[in-house]
């Protein structure tokens, strides 16, 4: 038996608006480094690049997720949402190797920076774009169960802590004089963003390998089939779960007593459905109906059911 969810929101307007915030910083941080000539600044830049593709792979893995199921993919389409934020994953790793090659010339070889005021001044209204679209994608990943909103709003939260380093770099090179800085600083975002790429990476494979759903949504699973085995008499066992972008799927083995008529069986666990789908919106319930009665009932709950004879 099975209790799908509500259609899928079209989330694709928050791609739409990283996209155009991507477009704003490039022209943004490309301007700031050309003023100063900064590889700080550059890395910055680069670094904003990476965000314009990765909200093109974003908006197309939000219309593909979106789909319902078809006759294809009984499950729907959400999982397309992991392989977006396992690209700008990867996206993130190459930008990182980009930053490197073009920081390292710099620091054996130091070239000067100049216009430092009109730069920063420049590079700070990018980071104030940057940080009001993460805001907005970060409820609406809340909101919407979305990895890829999720992974978007990291990736521009990070490029908000890059630019703020690199400002503070510049600002040093410009104080200090030490123009070797302003290479370390670029070197130093190619760490930091490898860290946030590894992540984004990591999150992805967890999700493709349909790991259980967390654990404030499986206590809140438990706590209705507790009530019910309180209210009914029953028993639950062989509860699976998984998570796939926004929508959420598990299933479990309810035993009733032995001298209920299927009929009673059935409305028991349509209405248990129904109340598991209102605690966990987004939530597909397969439910299986067992005697309690039953010797067999109760070996019936290994994960793997393929080796059940």
């Amino acid at each position: 038996m099975q209790q799908t969810g509500t259609t899928n929101a079209n989330l694709t307007r928050y791609a739409w608006l990283s996209i155009a915030a991507a477009i704003i910083t490039i022209s943004l941080k490309t301007g700031a480094w050309a003023l100063t000539g900064s590889i700080g600044l550059l890395s910055d830049a680069l670094e904003s690049v990476v965000n314009l593709i990765a909200a093109i792979v974003a908006l197309i893995a939000l219309w593909v997720a979106a789909k319902g199921p078809d006759e294809e993919h009984a499950y729907g389409h959400a999982k397309a949402e992991y392989f977006s934020s396992g690209l700008e994953g990867l996206l993130v790793l190459l930008a990182a190797v980009g930053i490197a090659v073009t920081a390292i010339p710099r620091l054996i070889t130091p070239v000067p920076i100049e216009k430092v005021g009109a730069g920063l001044a420049v590079s700070v209204i990018a980071s104030a774009v940057n940080g009001a679209v993460a805001w907005r994608l970060f409820r609406a990943a809340e909101a919407h169960r979305s990895i890829t909103l999720l992974a978007d709003a990291k990736h521009l939260v990070t490029d908000i802590w890059t630019s703020a380093g690199v400002i503070i770099g510049v600002a040093l090179v410009a104080l200090t004089g030490w123009n070797r800085l302003d290479a370390l600083v670029a070197l130093a975002v190619a760490a930091n963003i490898i860290w946030v790429g590894i992540s984004l990476v990591q999150t992805s494979m967890q999700g493709l390998l349909d790991s259980s759903l967390p654990p404030d949504d499986l206590a809140t699973i438990e706590s209705v089939l507790a009530r019910y085995r309180k209210k009914y008499g029953i028993q639950t066992h062989a509860l699976r779960t998984r998570q796939a972008g926004m929508r959420r799927f598990m299933s479990v083995h309810v035993l009733v007593p032995g001298d209920w008529t299927v009929q009673r069986g059935h409305h028991l666990l349509e209405r248990m459905e129904l109340d598991l789908h209102a605690a966990l919106p987004e939530l597909t319930v397969f439910t299986h109906l067992e005697s309690l009665d039953d010797p067999a009932s109760w070996e019936d709950q290994t994960l793997d059911r393929t080796s059940v004879g």
